[in-house]
């Protein structure tokens, strides 16, 4: 694949809880969509190399959805990489500085749509997590 667009947070929790947070199916409903009209009603992990997940992203009037998941390739508490299922990388990395956590997600572009839009979008999403675990 080409291009690589990253997006980052700071969230204030340790690593150990932001790890467990960004990885439990049953908290990825709480904050896994780019907007308000959207939401992830559901999902599984395996959270193992081999392992894969998949959740669910839909519009919350139902006009459109869609699901999105992949493959386990290297799998840290302090990094994690997958295979999407249309064949881009994403890497997850969890760096804890005094009790605070930074998140970075690195991910390969696809091609329909243009890079600042995408990194709007998973930034977003990175962003919802934030505000949720700091909620918690």
């Amino acid at each position: 694949m080409g291009q690589k667009i990253t997006v980052q947070a700071v969230i204030h929790k340790p690593a150990d809880f932001v790890y467990k947070t960004y990885n439990d199916p049953k908290q990825v409903k709480h904050w896994n969509f780019a907007s308000p009209d959207w939401h992830s009603p559901g999902g599984t992990n395996d959270l193992r190399v081999g392992g894969s997940f998949s959740y669910r992203m839909e519009a919350r009037d139902g006009s459109d959805g869609f699901d999105f998941g992949g493959v386990y390739k290297i799998v840290t508490k302090e990094h994690i990489q997958y295979l999407m299922d249309d064949g881009r990388y994403v890497d997850v990395n969890f760096h804890e500085y005094d009790s605070h956590t930074h998140i970075t997600v690195e991910f390969d572009a696809e091609n329909t749509y243009p890079a600042e839009f995408q990194q709007q979008g998973w930034q977003a999403i990175l962003d919802n997590f934030k505000k949720y675990c700091d909620s918690l």
